[in-house]
């Protein structure tokens, strides 16, 4: 699969509508068929930085996911309200899901 993380720094004065503003673009990215999630987290050190995780079947449905209408449209619309560009870090991972963390079981 291919995994996702991406850190958005968002405008003060825009950084509670966040979920909003990104609303019709994460829902359309969540319907996509290849697509295993698109979670948003907000940084408990930094109130203005969201994280996206996002993860696809495999590098077709990232090549969907990027030539889409959507996509296209976030491409447009979400920069005005963003600090900088967003970082991101992508790799392709064996698996299709989570895997749990050993290290921490809950018996």
């Amino acid at each position: 699969m291919i995994f996702i993380t991406a850190k958005f720094r968002i405008k003060p004065e825009h950084a509670e509508n966040w979920p909003e503003i990104s609303r019709s673009f994460t829902e359309a990215t969540r319907a996509e068929d290849g697509c295993l999630w698109f979670d948003w987290s907000r940084s408990l050190d930094d109130p203005n930085e969201y994280v996206l995780t996002e993860a696809f079947t495999d590098g077709d449905a990232g090549g969907v996911h990027v030539s889409s209408e959507h996509f296209k449209a976030a491409q447009r619309e979400l920069p005005p309200y963003l600090v900088e560009t967003p970082r991101i870090v992508s790799t392709e991972v064996p698996g299709t899901g989570w895997s749990e963390l050993g290290e921490l079981a809950v018996k």
